[in-house]
């Protein structure tokens, strides 16, 4: 007999649905079965094989531009879905504000990572750090390191608390570096994530292998991890501490990236009094983070520091905040706080409770009771918002035990020093906050907190109307924290892309590290040709093309008709007896800008053609003054060559060096220009 309403997993090309009954999930709201779940006789060896075989080579033949067009396209599919995830939300126990924060959370990341990653990223397979390093006196051998995708594959084990969000997050970066992702979701809310891939993979716009699901136990899957393989996990400090000890973990030193438990903090500023505005976003902030996906979050606000002297106020007010906050069935409108997401995790919570109420006393909430609307109280996973108040900040309970709900302990400090040594009790957190009118608090409290804390947010009431709140995280900005918080960093922007990637130094002469990084290195060869490189479309133009111009002397009637023209009459440009005294000049010397303007008006071809616009010029130094007489020579050559995706044309970086009679640099420079790709 088949199973009632089996997860299927996604492995090695093909769904699979379990050999077995599986596991029962349960609606958190009504407790009804929604599904059940078991990984029983899938092949997890072969998963892995398919992903490094299959889904790597395919993603590795992409571009970073093309797979960041691949990431939007998916995440305005996704966006076309919503409801229909959002409606599978509401059985988590979330409501429909919980439900965006997820889902719409998760498709911002993928729209953020692809947005970042065409700005940050070139159009090619090769990532290139920093500059070319000189190993030689000589500039025929040189250093620069490069990031090339990893081999192997990335498991993600993710939380129950964001099905959707969670996932995604992990996805995007690894996806962009060209590693391939399986997903296994927490049983708890695996059938939200099962459909989300499911949608994924309707789409049609992955490639091959690119991403697999498995639904239940991991089995043997870590058995198999190969030291190009990648992990990363979201859940408990122990499961964290379990997967990183695994002997194929540590025997292959495999890149583990944990997010595990977060006892996060918000510190009150004493300049926060009722009535300021400060005061009333600390605790419209609190509740939020207690509320929001009934404190399911990791990034939730579990320690409110406040002043000794306003204790009593922040409580009272919270309490009163709270008291508004209707607890029931998120299908029901005025409901503000749904379920959590199933009876053992309520359970958990009122365990975690028992020994935080050994350190202080409820200001509000009834840990075994609750009024619930629209559903009944014992079959759902319902628990009642619970505000906790302990006098004596240096008990260790509210520091070390985390209940996992819409639970929060405020204490006192009573003072700055003391703020940041309770705030580091924590033992390392995700996200802490500092709610202040006082700049000068504000950064005493983050330099003293930032080295226990992966993100800090300082709000004020210049910044509410734009923050996006202590508990969001954001794609371009890493997720993780040190310590207790697992010691991890996700996102971050491109710094989560290269998480995924193999740095390595390159040490060649600057022929071959040009081949190797597509770009013109100095001291490899120049390509002097009839026809001028600004003639030529990307199509026919390549690195290395190159165009020599000049010389032309600088006079002192150019220095003083450039003063004048724009305004710029420093001294050094206008007045010869105190330029005389200046010790870098020693003389009246020409501006940098007129230096610059005259190396375009030397190598620039004026007629309309391929270049359709300069927008910009970067890594500009002026290194040698420029006196009245010199003769100024420049060479342009063409450093890098970026088409864009979707466009008709392209970036070309240009690099420029300007040089005096006697081959001195007096000015370096890249220009940007945007060509065409093909001749009209």
């Amino acid at each position: 007999m088949s199973a009632p309403n089996p997860l299927r997993s996604y492995v090695s090309g093909h769904w699979h649905t379990p050999d077995d009954e599986g596991t029962p999930l349960h609606d958190a709201v009504t407790g009804e079965e929604v599904a059940r779940i078991s990984s029983a006789g899938i092949d997890m060896a072969a998963a892995l094989d398919h992903g490094r075989t299959v889904g790597g080579p395919a993603l590795r033949e992409l571009t970073f531009h093309q797979r960041a067009a691949l990431l939007k396209a998916l995440a305005s599919h996704l966006r076309e879905h919503r409801d229909e995830l959002y409606a599978l939300s509401a059985r988590t126990g979330a409501t429909t504000g919980d439900s965006k924060f997820d889902v719409d959370g998760g498709i911002g990341v993928l729209f953020g990572y692809s947005s970042n990653s065409r700005r940050e990223l070139p159009n090619d397979t090769v990532y290139v750090e920093g500059a070319v390093e000189p190993l030689g006196k000589g500039g025929t051998f040189v250093g620069q390191h490069i990031a090339t995708p990893l081999r192997g594959v990335a498991v993600q084990i993710n939380a129950f608390n964001f099905p959707v969000w969670g996932p995604l997050e992990k996805f995007a970066p690894a996806f962009l570096a060209g590693v391939p992702s399986l997903v296994k979701p927490a049983s708890q809310t695996a059938y939200l994530t099962a459909r989300l891939v499911e949608l994924i993979l309707e789409s049609d716009l992955l490639p091959p292998g690119s991403l697999q699901l498995v639904c239940g136990g991991v089995g043997d899957l870590l058995d198999h991890l190969t030291p190009q393989d990648l992990v990363s996990f979201t859940g408990s400090a122990s499961t964290a501490q379990r997967l990183r000890t695994h002997p194929a973990i540590v025997r292959n030193a495999l890149r583990f990236n944990a997010e595990a438990d977060s006892l996060n903090v918000s510190v009150l500023g004493p300049d926060a009094r009722p009535g300021t505005a400060e005061f009333d976003l600390y605790v419209k902030q609190l509740v939020t983070e207690m509320t929001v996906k009934a404190g399911q979050k990791c990034t939730a606000i579990r320690r409110a520091l406040v002043p000794a002297q306003l204790l009593d106020d922040v409580a009272q007010a919270a309490a009163d905040r709270l008291a508004k906050v209707s607890v029931g069935n998120p299908a029901n409108p005025d409901v503000r706080m749904g379920a959590l997401a199933s009876l053992e995790q309520r359970e958990e919570v009122r365990r975690s409770l028992k020994a935080l109420l050994d350190a202080g006393s409820v200001v509000f909430g009834d840990p075994e009771r609750v009024e619930v609307v629209d559903a009944d109280p014992e079959r759902g996973a319902f628990v009642s918002p619970v505000l906790l108040r302990a006098d004596d900040p240096g008990r260790a309970e509210p520091h070390e035990v985390e209940a996992f709900g819409p639970v929060s302990t405020v204490l006192p400090y009573t003072g700055v020093g003391e703020a940041i040594e309770l705030a580091a009790r924590g033992q390392g957190s995700l996200v802490g906050s500092v709610v202040t009118g006082d700049a000068d608090f504000a950064r005493e409290v983050v330099l003293g907190v930032a080295p226990w804390h992966g993100r800090l947010l300082v709000l004020d009431a210049d910044d509410a109307k734009e923050s996006t709140g202590h508990g969001s995280p954001l794609p371009a900005l890493v997720h993780g924290g040190p310590g207790r918080a697992g010691g991890g960093e996700e996102m971050g922007g491109i710094r989560g892309v290269l998480h995924h990637m193999q740095r390595t130094a390159v040490q060649a002469s600057p022929t071959v590290l040009g081949a190797v990084t597509s770009r013109w290195v100095p001291g490899a060869p120049r390509r002097e040709g009839e026809v001028h490189p600004f003639r030529k479309s990307l199509a026919e133009l390549r690195v290395g093309d190159s165009v020599v111009a000049g010389p032309r002397t600088v006079t002192r009637e150019d220095v003083d008709h450039f003063a004048e023209f724009t305004g710029d009459t420093f001294y050094a440009h206008t007045d010869e007896a105190a330029a005389a005294e200046n010790p870098l000049f020693g003389g009246i010397v020409a501006h940098g800008y007129l230096v610059v303007s005259f190396a375009a008006g030397l190598f620039v071809s004026p007629e309309p053609g391929p270049v359709l616009a300069n927008y910009g010029l970067e890594n500009l130094r002026f290194l040698t003054p420029v006196k009245p007489g010199d003769a100024l020579t420049v060479t342009l050559t063409a450093k890098q060559i970026t088409p864009r995706e979707n466009a008709d044309y392209g970036e070309v970086r240009w690099d420029c060096d300007v040089t005096n009679a006697d081959g001195e640099s007096v000015a370096k420079y890249d220009v940007l220009t945007l060509v065409a790709k093909e001749a009209s």
